[in-house]
């Protein structure tokens, strides 16, 4: 016993030590985190004192606004329920052209990617239908949908598809060549190379894909509202523009900017989730 317990002992203190640095990172990374948060809440409350005090001092209010105008104006429709039932509207039509979208841009970004011949055969004609304004496309899209939520879905659909699929068939083209090439002398079948290889290292191309698709997301389905719509929130800018009401504007844009930043946020919690495997290596 007197020979095994200095051994045992040997074993432990590496893995304790480890084991305490890590608890010393996670308790350093927390502080950073609460530290950049307070920063981010002291600039933001700057910015809100520094316009309100420039909107009263040098008379530009009805230009600008105020902060406590534009709050005022958001209570008002959220008491009403207003903005719910203009709100739910333009997130439904955001959130369908946003997932058809990206499902669409994913898998043909594969498939173009994987596949090197048709990659080189349509390659110019995707490029061609990518150089169109997008939102000039709306018109033509009341002409076939109508002005209902179809319009709207498609819009976006249209819009996010492209940053998608741009971002993932790069993402496959700059699969590790190398790496197949083991896989392949090993014995592995195409699909398990494109389970285990392909898959993984395009995920990073595929998420910085999807977060440049949100904001496009909610333009495509406001542009749709501004040109034809009676509910949402772009009838609801219209609408305020309209009357002259720049606290109604600036109220919209602040729940379109909270929108995309949530949206963005939950993109972010699926990407740590599903690439944890990556996250945990480092």
């Amino acid at each position: 016993m007197a020979t095994t317990t200095p051994v045992e002992g040997k074993d432990v203190a590496p893995a304790v030590t480890a084991a305490g640095d890590r608890l010393e990172d996670r308790d350093a990374q927390n502080r950073s985190t609460l530290t950049i948060g307070l920063l981010r809440l002291a600039v933001l409350v700057v910015a809100l004192l520094a316009w309100q005090f420039v909107a009263g001092a040098f008379d530009v209010e009805f230009f600008i606004s105020k902060p406590t105008e534009i709050w005022a104006q958001l209570w008002d429709w959220v008491t009403s329920g207003y903005l719910l039932d203009n709100l739910g509207v333009t997130l439904q039509a955001t959130l369908y052209g946003f997932l058809l979208g990206a499902a669409a841009g994913i898998v043909a970004g594969f498939a173009l990617g994987l596949i090197t011949l048709l990659g080189r055969l349509l390659d110019p004609f995707i490029t061609a239908v990518y150089s169109l304004p997008k939102l000039a496309l709306a018109p033509l899209f009341v002409l076939w949908f109508g002005i209902d939520l179809e319009m709207k879905v498609v819009l976006t659909a249209v819009i996010v598809f492209f940053l998608v699929f741009w971002n993932t068939y790069a993402g496959v083209r700059e699969t590790d060549e190398e790496l197949m090439d083991v896989l392949r002398v090993m014995g592995a079948r195409r699909r398990d190379m494109i389970r285990k290889v392909v898959l993984p290292g395009s995920l990073t191309y595929i998420y910085v894909g999807l977060k440049l698709a949100i904001p496009y997301a909610l333009t495509g389905a406001v542009v749709g509202e501004l040109i034809a719509s009676n509910k949402g929130l772009g009838f609801m800018l219209m609408s305020a523009a309209g009357a002259f009401n720049t606290a109604g504007v600036m109220a919209a844009l602040v729940v379109l900017m909270v929108i995309a930043t949530i949206m963005n946020t939950l993109l972010n919690v699926t990407e740590k989730y599903v690439m944890r495997w990556k996250l945990a290596g480092h």
